[in-house]
C-alpha cells in the first residue's frame, strides 16, 4: 500500500510538472502571438494576408513546442518567420533570450547567429539589392534584439550555476564540520579508552603480582594457594580481555589520563614497591626539570616496563636507571630473570613493543629493547629534551632475539615487553576523513562558477558595444565608398558651371535624406562617421550647377 501511494505521489508530480511546462509555452506562444495576430485581424483583409497569418502563427507554435529541447532551432526559426512577417521581430528577443537560458553551452548559439549574419548579408546585398543602410539596420536589428538578450539570458543561467554551486558548497562545508565534530568526539573516545587501557592494565599487573606472591607462599594452605592461583589467572584473562576491547583504539597527541596529572616516575615506582615488586632507582629522586612532553613520554616507557615485567617476571629485581646527557635524555629498565620461573598465563599479543616504539618515535626518539644474555631483559629509551621529533624507533628484526613475538622478547614469558598499552599508535586519517576531499572538490566548483559569471557579465555588457563597433567599422568603408565630397572641392564649385567640368565629384551620389525631394539634385558626404549622412547638396537644371548647400546648416 506505501509503495502505491508513493507511486501515486510521484505520479502526481510529474504530472504537475507537465501542466506547469505546458502552461508555459501556452504562454509564451501567447506572448508572442499577439503582435502577429493583432496585424492578421487588422482590415484590410485578402485570402495571401490571411494564409500567411495562420503560417506565422503555426511557425511561432513549432517554435515554441520546440524551445524547450532545441531553443537554437526555436531562435532560427523565429529569425526566419521575420521574412513572413515582421512583427516576428517582437519574438526574437524572447527565443534569444531563453536560448541563453536554455543552452548548455555557447558554442551552437554563436554559430547560428554567424550563420544568419552571413546568410543575412548575402541575401540583403546580394540578392535583393537592398542599400547598405538597410542591411545596417536589419544587422543592428539582429544584434540588439538577437545577440544582447541571448548575452542576458547567458548570465542568468550562469547566475543560477553559481547559486547551485554556492547551496552544494555550503552543503560540503556542513558535512565537513559535522564529519570534524564526529572525529573530535571519536577521537576523545579512543583517548579515553587509551589512558582506562593503560592505567587498569598497569594496576591489574600489580594486583596479578601480589596474587602470584601469595600463590608462591609457603606457610599458607594448599586451597589458599590454589585461590591465589585463580586470581592471578583470572586477573591475567582480564587484563587480556581489556587489551583486547579497548587497547585497539589509540590515538596519539591525547593529554588525557585516568592517572594524577603529576604523577612521576617515582610515584610509579613507590606503587610497584607496595605492590611487593624490588624497584630500585638511579638517581632515587628521578631528573628534575624534564620538559612536559619528554616527560610524559618518559613515564610512559617506565611504567609499560614495569608492567611487563611484573606479569612475566614476577619477584625478579628491577632497576630503573636514568641519567641526562647534554641535549638527551637516557631511560633503562631491566629486570632480572624470574626466581620461580615464568608463570603460566596467556599467550602474549606482541603489540605493547611496538606501540612503546612508536610513541618514542613520535617524541623524537629512539626505543631498544630485548633479552639479556643471563635471562633477564632490557628496554631502554634515549628521549631528546627539545621534544623534537625525527628520531626514529630502532626495533630489532621480527622473529630476532628480543624482537616482539619472538621466544624470550616483548611478548613471551619472562620479559618486560608484553602487551602493554597502546600508545599513540592510532591512524593518521581519523573516522570521517573519506569524505575530505568534497569541500575542496566544492570551493573549486564555486570558484569557477564565479569565474563564469564574472565572464558573462564582462560579456554581456561588452559584446554588444564590440560589435556594434564591427558593424560600423564595416558600414563605414562600403556606404562612403565613391561618395565623399570634401570641403575643400565644394567651395571651389562655381555656380554656372556644367557639370562635367566640376572637379572633385564624387562618381556615386547617396540616397536623398527624409525630406521632400528636390528634382535635379544629388545628395554626398563628406565622410562624417559613422553613418556617413548625406552633407552636401548640389542641384543641377540643363547640365549646369544652379545651387549648393550644406545641408547640416539647415538642420
Amino acid at each position: 500500500m506505501e509503495s502505491w501511494w508513493a507511486a501515486l505521489a510521484g505520479g502526481g508530480r510529474v504530472a504537475r510538472a507537465g501542466v506547469r511546462r505546458w502552461t508555459g509555452d501556452l504562454l509564451l506562444w501567447l506572448v508572442t502571438a499577439a503582435p502577429i495576430g493583432y496585424a492578421g485581424v487588422t482590415p484590410p483583409h485578402s485570402g495571401r494576408a490571411v494564409a500567411l497569418t495562420v503560417g506565422a502563427l503555426l511557425l511561432l507554435a513549432v517554435a515554441v513546442a520546440v524551445s524547450r529541447r532545441w531553443p537554437v532551432a526555436a531562435l532560427v526559426a523565429a529569425v526566419l518567420g521575420s521574412l513572413l512577417d515582421g512583427n516576428f521581430l517582437f519574438a526574437i528577443p524572447v527565443f534569444s533570450y531563453l536560448t541563453g537560458r536554455r543552452s548548455a553551452t555557447a558554442v551552437p548559439a554563436a554559430l547560428a547567429f554567424a550563420a544568419i549574419a552571413a546568410g543575412g548579408t548575402a541575401l540583403n546585398l546580394g540578392l535583393l539589392g537592398t542599400g547598405v543602410a538597410t542591411w545596417f539596420l536589419l544587422a543592428s536589428v539582429l544584434l540588439f534584439a538577437g545577440v544582447f538578450p541571448w548575452l542576458v539570458g547567458r548570465y542568468r543561467r550562469q547566475q543560477a550555476a553559481l547559486a547551485d554551486a554556492g547551496r552544494w558548497h555550503a552543503e560540503a562545508r556542513d558535512r565537513e564540520q559535522r564529519g570534524a565534530a564526529e572525529r573530535i568526539r571519536l577521537r576523545e573516545r579512543a583517548r579515553i579508552a587509551q589512558e582506562m587501557h593503560d592505567s587498569l592494565g598497569h594496576d591489574l599487573s600489580l594486583i596479578a603480582l601480589r596474587a602470584a606472591t601469595l600463590e608462591v607462599t609457603d606457610d599458607l594452605a594448599p586451597a589458599h594457594r590454589a585461590a591465589a592461583g585463580e586470581l592471578r589467572a583470572s586477573v591475567a584473562a582480564a587484563t587480556e580481555r581489556l587489551h583486547g576491547i579497548i587497547g585497539v583504539l589509540r590515538d596519539e597527541g591525547g593529554t588525557a589520563t585516568t592517572r594524577p596529572a603529576d604523577e612521576t616516575v617515582a610515584d610509579l615506582v613507590d606503587g610497584a614497591r607496595e605492590a611487593g615488586m624490588a624497584v630500585d632507582v638511579d638517581p632515587p629522586g628521578g631528573l628534575p626539570d624534564l620538559p612536559a612532553a619528554t616527560a610524559r613520554t618518559l613515564h610512559r616507557v617506565v611504567r609499560e616496563a614495569l608492567t611487563n615485567a611484573a606479569r612475566y617476571a614476577p619477584g625478579a629485581a628491577v632497576t630503573v636507571a636514568l641519567a641526562g646527557d647534554g641535549d638527551q635524555v637516557e631511560v633503562s629498565v631491566v629486570n632480572a630473570p624470574p626466581p620461580a620461573g615464568p608463570l603460566p598465563g596467556p599467550p602474549s599479543s606482541g603489540s605493547g613493543l611496538l606501540a612503546l616504539a612508536e610513541r618514542v618515535r613520535l617524541a623524537g626518539g629512539a626505543l631498544t629493547a630485548g633479552p639479556l644474555g643471563g635471562g633477564g631483559f632490557a628496554v631502554r629509551a634515549r628521549l631528546p629534551l627539545d621534544g623534537l621529533p625525527g628520531a626514529d624507533a630502532v626495533l630489532p628484526p621480527a622473529g630476532a632475539p628480543g624482537s616482539a613475538g619472538a621466544p624470550g622478547s616483548a611478548g613471551a614469558p619472562g620479559s618486560a615487553g608484553g602487551p602493554g598499552p597502546a600508545d599513540g599508535s592510532g591512524p593518521a586519517d581519523a573516522p570521517g576523513s573519506a569524505g575530505g576531499p568534497r569541500p575542496a572538490e566544492a570551493e573549486r566548483r564555486l570558484r569557477a562558477a564565479r569565474r563564469r559569471v564574472r565572464r558573462s557579465l564582462l560579456t554581456a555588457l561588452g559584446a554588444p558595444v564590440g560589435l556594434a563597433l564591427v558593424l560600423s567599422l564595416v558600414y563605414y568603408p562600403v556606404a562612403t565608398a565613391g561618395t565623399v565630397l570634401h570641403a575643400d572641392a565644394f567651395a571651389r564649385m562655381p555656380l554656372g558651371a556644367e557639370r562635367a567640368a566640376l572637379t572633385g565629384l564624387p562618381r556615386r551620389q547617396l540616397d536623398p535624406p527624409a525630406e521632400p525631394a528636390r528634382p535635379g539634385c544629388e545628395y554626398y558626404t563628406d565622410g562624417n562617421f559613422p553613418l556617413a549622412e548625406p552633407t552636401w547638396r548640389l542641384c543641377f537644371a540643363d547640365g549646369r550647377l544652379v545651387s549648393k548647400e550644406r545641408i547640416t546648416d539647415e538642420r
